[in-house]
């Protein structure tokens, strides 16, 4: 469609399509009038069609016959990405499953333009920490993705460059300003030159002071808070044979982290863990753990730690409700012990600043803004470790779910137009 530009934020928990004109930009429904739509999506075992995002969660609830599969992003970075994956009896590749999630998104685009061939794709800085050739690798697999899908030009932004377009639409004067996009499965930090006078200029290189990233996110986050205060619930740390030897941690990393859930579900691991809980020192910890492995509440449990950590945000205590999953008990959660739990990737997180600030040849005092974005910048330890870090500088929140993709979108028109 003429005069119409195109911007795919794929993330990690959340993906959304943006779409600018001559005048605005604006992320386009997804799924009913939601603008964002999760990644996930549910593979039926009889050969359905998948389905997707909030519906995806939904078949899986259900107890529909299938496999959920979320956290489609991380599959980039990770050796998973050369793998195939059992599903009703079939072998599927990642790549395929990306593709099915980037072809529904690419659908409801047609849908609403008549089709478009051009698109700027977010990506974080870093996909893969410190591995340039892997890293490389990642982006080339999407952008295969993206041409397989239909999309004839596909290019790519940084995401906290595309926040920081965003960001300018709405300020009067030039300053500087670090955004920091912190998502599902990444943190990104860029120092940009913003100003209302560049914001349509074509070459913004000279504009970004500084940026980098690290694989940290909301994912780290539920799966530490999974490790700190759900997993002893199913016997994690716990001992066997009279305390000998401990439980083998690999189960319990395996279920509390999204894109590993799946491989539990096989008739070696069920087999496992009943030999375990015979051998264990606490058997009725352990007859959860295999409940939940024999009932395929992974995902449901994952759910419920997420959640907690959302209402931990506002709230002091929540609660996580194990008793249907896995009998036992429904712990409540303080903020403290999710902070402490935490307290390893949030001390990243404020390194990674103070190492951008020195790229830049900033003191702190020289940034005006840090403008917050991605999924998990509402957390108030991460408020509080940036203003830690540049102590006085105004922080300023922006649609957390939304920004980067709304500046992708004018990314396209600065770079298409």
């Amino acid at each position: 469609m003429a005069d119409l530009f195109c911007g795919i934020d794929f993330g990690t928990s959340n993906s959304t399509v943006s779409l600018a004109d001559r005048d605005r930009s604006w992320l386009l429904p997804l799924e009913g009038e939601d603008v964002t739509l999760p990644s996930a999506v549910f593979w039926d075992a009889d050969g359905a069609p998948p389905e997707f995002g909030r519906a995806a969660v939904a078949a899986y609830v259900r107890a529909d016959d299938g496999r959920l599969m979320r956290g489609l992003k991380s599959t980039l970075s990770s050796g998973l990405i050369d793998e195939k994956t059992a599903v009703g009896g079939r072998a599927v590749s990642f790549v395929d499953v990306l593709a099915k999630f980037i072809g529904h998104m690419k659908g409801k685009l047609d849908q609403a333009t008549g089709g478009m061939t051009q698109v700027v794709l977010g990506r974080p800085v870093h996909f893969v920490d410190d591995d340039a050739a892997g890293d490389a690798k990642a982006e080339g697999v999407l952008k295969q993705i993206a041409h397989a899908q239909g999309f004839r030009d596909v290019l790519f932004q940084y995401e906290p460059i595309a926040a920081a377009l965003h960001y300018e639409q709405g300020i009067g004067a030039e300053e500087l300003v670090l955004i920091t996009d912190i998502g599902g499965g990444t943190s990104d930090f860029s120092i940009v030159r913003v100003s209302p006078a560049r914001a349509r200029a074509h070459d913004r290189a000279s504009d970004i002071l500084a940026n980098d990233g690290i694989r940290v996110g909301g994912t780290d986050f539920d799966r530490l808070l999974s490790l700190a205060e759900v997993m002893p619930h199913l016997g994690y740390m716990t001992t066997t044979g009279q305390g000998k030897s401990l439980m083998p941690r690999h189960y319990f990393l395996d279920l509390a982290t999204w894109n590993r859930i799946n491989f539990l579900y096989t008739q070696r691991t069920a087999s496992d863990l009943k030999a375990l809980a015979a051998a264990a020192d606490r058997p009725e910890l352990l007859a959860r753990l295999v409940r939940v492995v024999a009932g395929r509440h992974g995902h449901s449990l994952a759910m419920e730690v997420e959640a907690a950590k959302i209402a931990l945000s506002s709230a002091d205590v929540a609660r996580i409700h194990l008793s249907t999953l896995a009998g036992g008990p429904n712990p409540l959660i303080h903020r403290a012990a999710f902070e402490t739990a935490v307290q390893q990737p949030t001390e990243r997180i404020k390194a990674r600043i103070t190492t951008v600030l020195r790229d830049a040849g900033l003191r702190p005092d020289q940034i005006g803004t840090v403008f917050m974005t991605g999924g998990s910048s509402g957390l108030p330890l991460l408020h509080q470790a940036v203003a830690a870090t540049l102590p006085g500088v105004k922080i300023a929140t922006g649609d957390m779910l939304g920004s980067v993709g709304a500046g992708l979108a004018l990314d396209a028109r600065r770079r298409f137009g």
